[in-house]
């Protein structure tokens, strides 16, 4: 399906280029359609792993149009991506003196300044975000919240976060498998498996959740599910990280 969609974007892509906008449409119409256009294939790049393309398209978009809020967010993610924090925070600024409000730029921003451990200023970012009211999923941002205060060791004010959003989208992953964690740290693995087991109902296992789901077992005393998620991550991620935490005895 994403090869469709580099397709079609293409052909659009080729027929703006071209002149092909449709009867009417102003030059700078096409010029922004051009841009959203760009930025939607970086986006579809960046997610290939094809950054170095990804790049060249929000550059073209840049000049299409330089006051994107979208492009500016999405070069953001890729300069992220790939551990240029500075650039990447200099176009999340851009995105957000373009339109301080939008929720997408202050979301974003908020998580990447908490993963700066700037925990204060992510923390208020991502208020802005949970309190506009035009947000549609506010749950997104109070998840984020959530972890940035698991990042900043408060977990009394990260469960609040995440028992808010759970409470608005019951099928949240994300916050699902943060509260498993938080009830497994606070030493209540019954109520770990249970968020636990309602991640893995709708959202695929990863060695991260394999690994988190035999602590939790293991902490109940169940070796046969021990055995049966160590089944699973040797099958399915054998040079994984957390395989090798098992291999050592660090389940223990």
């Amino acid at each position: 399906m994403r090869a469709a969609l580099l397709f079609v974007m293409a052909l659009l892509l080729t027929a703006c280029q071209s002149g092909g906008s449709r009867e009417g449409s102003s030059r700078e119409d096409d010029r922004l359609k051009l841009a959203e256009i760009n930025t939607q294939l970086a986006l579809a790049y960046m997610q290939d792993g094809d950054n170095e393309l990804a790049l060249q398209k929000l550059e073209s978009a840049l000049e299409s149009n330089p006051k994107s809020v979208n492009t500016r967010n999405a070069m953001a993610l890729l300069y992220n991506n790939l551990g240029e924090y500075k650039e990447a925070e200099e176009n999340y600024r851009k995105a957000l003196e373009f339109d301080a409000r939008n929720i997408t730029a202050l979301n974003n921003y908020g998580r990447f300044l908490c993963q700066q451990k700037r925990f204060d200023e992510g923390q208020a970012r991502l208020k802005q975000a949970i309190d506009n009211p035009l947000n549609p999923v506010p749950e997104n941002a109070m998840a984020n919240a959530g972890t940035c205060a698991m990042q900043a060791g408060d977990a009394i004010k990260a469960e609040d976060f995440f028992r808010a959003a759970l409470q608005r989208s019951p099928r949240l992953s994300p916050a699902l498998l943060s509260m498993a964690q938080l009830s497994l740290d606070q030493q209540n693995p019954l109520q770990a498996r249970a968020y636990y087991q309602r991640y893995v109902e709708i959202s695929p296992q990863s060695p991260r959740t394999l690994w988190l789901g035999m602590r939790i077992e293991h902490a109940l005393g169940n070796q046969d599910a021990v055995a049966s998620h160590a089944l699973q991550l040797k099958n399915r991620f054998p040079d994984s990280p957390e395989y090798g935490q098992y291999q050592r005895g660090e389940l223990e």
